[in-house]
């Protein structure tokens, strides 16, 4: 295998070798974020060739490892429990000229490839079910390998919050998978909001079309046999072993289980909310409550739910409620919650119905409406007015000025490698990545509290410590802050 590394010339940095312009630079990005980025304490170089290894290479993983390839990635692990992906990745690689000379070692288990092969990367790529990301990060992070990784950045607040520490304490370069992170509309709404176009801001809606895999449901009785391509064990990991069952967990219906999933809140949150989260500087909540939802199961998350956080004051801003709402439209069961009456009345006037997803902040002055998963559009509806207009016409955002940087247009390929390319240069030169895990996991953190609010159950208002990770008024919420790993998974 050729997994020489080439020679490179590590750059390290002092705070203090900063010049004003890259301090600016750092600045204006962090606009929205109500943290500050961090500095990379091991910049790799502009001409340097990036030795990567990719965990998960099946599903979004597929694009992910390609992304990192045509971004001048060199790929020398592969690393998968089903070795029909490994092939199938193996083998594009050697037909594709995005790939060429690229042979990687493979590898079905992420603890076996860092054990042997941890001096010669550089990087890891992140792209397996929820209940591993946490436990590859945070190997990732402390052997001091620069990371990205797919959204939600974990499964649970603990490991939200050991991520976060080791990304700043190991001065790495890391990005979340929020591909909509990378669009020019998002950090145009950021922009907008923090200007003061809709006034102060008072409440925020977000809704969402998923499920759209099976929850809400028990776990089947009896046992499968496992297809000859998958290490079932390996594909459990930290979680409590079970029966292999065809077409229930693996693939993809594993977001539904709380063992191995985040339900609809973890899984598009890290979309929905993103934009809402930087614009309107949400740091912890102060009270997390599951107002409603469908039946409730042991092993799954409900078909649909209404969650409601409420945050104090925080850099100016007065208190704010942000409520979310999930559940798929086309369910035949049960009809999914979503924001109602004057709250929307603007957007029914404009499209006649609601879209399947969406996120709302309502303010003194107006209201903002993004209508679709990333925060790609948005559209402004001033007091006085019964419709929305796009935010790239309004004259009202016309005099904003541009303070958060754009990722070059002339970055080759979709969304998802224009937002990787920012976690390439975070690692060749420093520049912050916009989602970078400083602002991701506290993201997903304040997320991941919705998780928790299901868990606990309906109508139960959980008072929450942020900095000490607990609540003051509801003890037995705090066993779903964290979890017990599997024996030779603990983190």
């Amino acid at each position: 295998m050729n997994n020489a590394k080439s020679s490179k010339k590590t750059t390290k940095q002092s705070p203090a070798s900063f010049s004003r312009r890259q301090f600016i630079t750092r600045s204006t990005l962090a606009a929205g974020a109500a943290m500050y980025f961090p500095y990379v304490g091991n910049v790799l170089g502009a001409n340097d060739r990036i030795n990567i290894a990719c965990i998960g290479v099946g599903g979004k993983g597929d694009s992910d490892s390609y992304d990192a390839a045509l971004l001048g990635g060199n790929i020398i692990a592969l690393v998968d429990v089903d070795k029909n992906n490994l092939l199938h990745k193996f083998e594009q690689m050697q037909s594709g000229k995005e790939f060429a000379s690229m042979k990687p070692e493979l590898f079905k288990d992420y603890r076996q490839m860092f054990d042997k092969m941890e001096k010669d990367i550089d990087a890891v790529t992140i792209s397996t079910p929820d209940h591993h990301h946490g436990v590859a990060a945070i190997r990732a992070l402390r052997a001091g390998k620069h990371t990205f990784c797919q959204k939600p950045l974990v499964q649970t607040v603990e490991e939200a919050r050991i991520v976060r520490k080791l990304a700043k304490e190991k001065k790495l370069a890391t990005q979340m998978g929020n591909q909509g992170s990378a669009e020019p509309g998002l950090r145009r709404a950021v922009e907008c909001i923090q200007a003061g176009i809709i006034g102060v801001p008072q409440e925020l809606h977000v809704w969402s079309n998923r499920p759209i895999w099976p929850q809400g449901i028990e776990r089947p009785a009896g046992e499968d046999i496992v297809p000859a391509s998958l290490d079932w064990d390996l594909w459990q990991g930290p979680a409590p072993v079970r029966p292999y069952k065809q077409h229930v967990y693996n693939p993809f219906n594993w977001r539904g289980w709380i063992d191995y999933g985040t339900g609809a809140l973890g899984d598009m949150a890290c979309h929905t909310v993103n934009m809402a989260f930087r614009a309107l500087k949400l740091g912890y909540p102060s009270k997390v409550e599951c107002e409603a939802y469908s039946t409730k199961y042991s092993e799954t998350y409900p078909k649909t739910s209404r969650i409601r956080f409420e945050f104090p004051e925080r850099d100016g801003l007065p208190p704010l409620k942000f409520w979310w709402y999930d559940g798929n439209p086309g369910d035949p069961v049960v009809k999914p919650f979503r924001p109602e009456g004057a709250t929307i009345k603007e957007i029914i006037n404009m499209q006649d119905k609601l879209p399947g997803s969406g996120a709302l902040v309502i303010g003194s002055k107006g209201k903002l409406y993004s209508p679709d998963d990333y925060g790609a559009k948005f559209y402004l509806s001033m007091n006085g007015t019964d419709t929305y207009e796009p935010g790239d016409r309004s004259d009202a955002a016309k005099a904003v000025p541009i303070t958060i940087p754009r990722i070059s247009p002339s970055i080759q390929g979709g969304g998802t490698t224009r937002h990787m390319s920012e976690w390439f240069d975070m690692m060749k030169g420093g520049s912050p990545a916009y989602s970078n895990f400083d602002i991701a996991a506290y993201l997903t953190e304040i997320i991941l509290l919705g998780c928790v609010a299901l868990r606990t159950g309906e109508g139960k208002a959980i008072e929450w410590d942020g900095p000490n990770m607990k609540s003051t008024n509801m003890p037995e919420a705090d066993q779903f802050v964290r979890r017990v790993h599997r024996a030779g998974w603990e983190i």
